[in-house]
């Protein structure tokens, strides 16, 4: 893990947040986690995006855009790598749930040093588990990148092991959503499949790049509702997120799995990669 470098709260360099922030208090808030290449922020249209999705179905009013991509840029200029993670809170409150009439959303951009070692569109296979911990359904929160990562914090509390490098979540009914920090594809007979996000998950932004630059390629895409067994008899294995891109799975528990033709293409599609 790296450390933060640097913090701005509303667009003033300041690394303390006040104690009635409702984002600290109740998670009241969204976050997305960006990369930095080359002073570029990748894939930012469909992180504001997938932002604006969340405050619409949170009730938060949309942050100021042009002032938000000012401190972005600002945050990421002539850096060759790093990690941007940008929270947007419902500003403060006193105690209780209910909100304030009168919404004062705050903006705090975290900036820390790229994780030492991680490999972006790396064709080095990953180690990875299945959790014991089981998410639960909630459709209006579906898809969206909240505050509230209990369910992450408690899965990812399941292994110590260096060597592994993510663990795979289903819901309460059995269903494969998704790992831990990633989504996940799997391929069968050429087509590529991943887990419908329509009762829980997090929709991630590479999910979305990848399905849509599949689909470019000619490569059939389907998102449906996958279990253990799906997983198990799946011909190639991969997961994705904002700072890894597209990771192929080695090993899952004690299952082995190569990196096919589909996968392989697509890491060939990711390099060079849009912003």
């Amino acid at each position: 893990m790296s450390g933060i470098e640097s913090a701005w709260i509303n667009g003033e360099a300041q690394a303390r947040i006040d104690v009635h922030d409702r984002g600290l208090q109740f998670g009241d808030g969204l976050f997305e986690t960006l990369a930095v290449i080359d002073g570029r922020i990748m894939h930012w249209e469909r992180h504001r995006a997938r932002l604006m999705r969340g405050c619409q179905r949170l009730g938060l009013p949309e942050p100021p855009r042009e002032q938000l991509e000012r401190e972005l840029q600002a945050a990421a200029a002539d850096l060759p790598q790093a990690v941007l993670k940008l929270l947007y809170t419902c500003g403060c409150s006193l105690r209780g749930y209910a909100r304030p009439d009168a919404i004062r959303a705050q903006r705090v951009l975290l900036r820390s040093a790229w994780p030492a070692g991680l490999e972006r569109h790396s064709p080095s296979g990953l180690r990875i588990i299945w959790c014991r911990h089981r998410l639960a359904s909630q459709p209006r929160l579906a898809g969206i990148k909240h505050l509230n990562r209990l369910d992450q914090v408690l899965a990812r509390a399941e292994w110590q092991d260096p060597q592994i490098s993510e663990g795979l979540l289903r819901d309460q009914d059995g269903h494969v959503i998704e790992g831990v920090a990633s989504n996940l594809f799997l391929v069968r007979n050429g087509v590529l499949h991943t887990p419908r996000l329509d009762n829980c998950g997090v929709a991630g932004v590479m999910r979305e790049h990848l399905m849509a630059t599949a689909r470019a390629a000619g490569i059939e895409v389907v998102e449906s509702c996958m279990d253990e067994n799906d997983v198990t008899g799946a011909d190639e294995l991969f997961l994705c997120n904002s700072l890894m891109g597209l990771r192929p799975v080695a090993r899952l528990a004690e299952q082995r799995y190569e990196t096919g033709p589909v996968t392989r293409r697509l890491l060939s599609l990711m390099n060079p990669e849009p912003a």
